[in-house]
C-alpha cells in the first residue's frame, strides 16, 4: 500500500490549457492506462449522479444476493473520502491485515470479501484528505495488491459524481460488464443521474440498467404508499436512454434499520412489498448481467 497517510495532500496540477471539453474525460498522454491484474470474470460499477440516493444500499444486497446464490463475490467500496460499506455488513471493527506480500480482504461470508478505505482507518472519525493522483494509485492498489482469489464478481460501489475514482476504475477495471445506475424519482436527482448514463456511454460501457430507490415510502401503520419524492422519473430517463428499467424500491423503516444494524436487507426473507422489489430488481439486474 501506498506510504501516504490519510492526511497527506498533492499539489495541484496545471490547468488544462488544450481544446479538450471540459465535459469529457481526460486522454491518457500515453495511450490507454494498463489494465490492473485481478481474477475477476464480472465487475459491476453502481453508479449515481448525486449522493444520498441509496447506491450503497443497492451495492450492499447485490453482492450479498449474488454470494447467496454461490457466486465469488468481491464488494469494493470506493467511495474513499465517505466508506460506508463496512457500517452497512457489520464489519465497522475490522482491520485490513497483510499476509507479508498482499492485503488480505475482510471476509463477510464464505463468498463474500470486502475492501474499504474505512479499515484502513485508525478512528472512524478520520478524514481522508487527499487528491486525485494518490486516489488513483490506492485505486489500482485495491485490485492488483489484494489477495481476493478468483472472482465470480466485483461489485465496486463509488462515490457519486463522475469523478477521479469512477474514470479510473472505469479504465483500469478488466471484464467490466456495464454500470448500474440508481436514482430517485424526482426531477433533481434524474437530472444528475442522466449525466451518469452519459458517463458510462462516453466510455462505451453498458447501462445494465436503472434503478428507482427510495419510489415511495412504505407505510408501517397503514401499509399503504406515499410518494415521499414523486414516482416514475427512474423509469422515464431509462426509456429516454433506451436502457433497462430494472424497478422500483420503496423507501422503508426496515430497510434503514437493516443497514444501520449491518445486516443487508435482502438477507433475511421477509413478507413485505419492499423485500419482494428488492428481490425481483435484483433478479433482473443479475439476468441483465448474466446476458452480457
Amino acid at each position: 500500500m501506498t506510504d501516504a497517510s490519510p492526511e497527506t495532500t498533492q499539489s495541484p496540477g496545471k490547468p488544462e490549457t488544450d481544446d479538450q471539453s471540459p465535459a469529457s474525460p481526460p486522454a491518457p498522454a500515453h495511450g490507454a492506462p494498463e489494465k490492473a491484474t485481478i481474477d475477476v470474470r464480472n465487475v459491476i460499477l453502481i453508479l449515481s449522479g448525486k449522493g444520498g440516493v441509496g447506491k450503497s444500499t443497492v451495492a450492499v444486497n447485490l453482492a450479498y444476493a449474488l454470494a447467496a446464490r454461490g457466486k465469488q463475490t468481491g464488494l469494493l467500496d470506493l467511495d474513499i473520502h465517505g466508506p460506508s460499506i463496512p457500517k452497512m455488513l457489520g464489519l465497522e471493527e475490522h482491520q485490513l491485515q497483510g499476509d507479508g506480500e498482499m492485503l488480505v480482504p475482510v471476509r463477510m461470508t464464505g463468498t463474500l470479501q470486502v475492501i474499504s478505505m474505512a479499515f484502513l482507518l485508525k478512528n472512524k472519525s478520520d478524514p481522508v484528505v487527499w487528491r486525485g493522483a494518490i486516489k488513483m494509485g490506492v485505486i489500482r492498489q485495491f485490485l492488483s495488491e489484494v489477495r481476493w482469489g478468483s472472482l465470480d464478481y466485483l461489485i465496486v460501489d463509488l462515490p457519486p459524481g463522475t469523478g477521479d475514482e469512477a474514470l479510473t476504475i472505469a479504465q483500469i477495471a478488466p471484464n467490466i460488464r456495464g454500470a448500474v445506475i440508481v436514482t430517485t424519482p424526482q426531477d433533481v436527482a434524474t437530472l444528475d443521474s442522466t449525466k451518469a448514463i452519459t458517463f458510462a456511454e462516453m466510455l462505451e460501457m453498458p447501462v445494465l440498467g436503472v434503478i428507482e430507490n427510495m419510489s415511495g415510502l412504505s407505510c408501517p401503520h397503514c401499509h399503504g404508499t406515499i410518494d415521499l419524492f414523486g414516482s416514475g422519473g427512474g423509469e422515464r430517463i431509462a426509456q429516454e436512454h433506451h436502457v433497462p428499467f430494472l424497478g422500483k424500491i420503496p423507501l422503508d423503516i426496515q430497510m434503514r434499520e437493516a443497514g444501520d444494524a449491518g445486516h443487508p436487507f435482502i438477507g433475511k426473507k421477509q413478507d413485505s412489498p419492499t423485500w419482494r422489489a428488492i428481490d425481483e430488481v435484483m433478479d433482473r439486474l443479475m439476468d441483465s448481467i448474466e446476458k452480457r
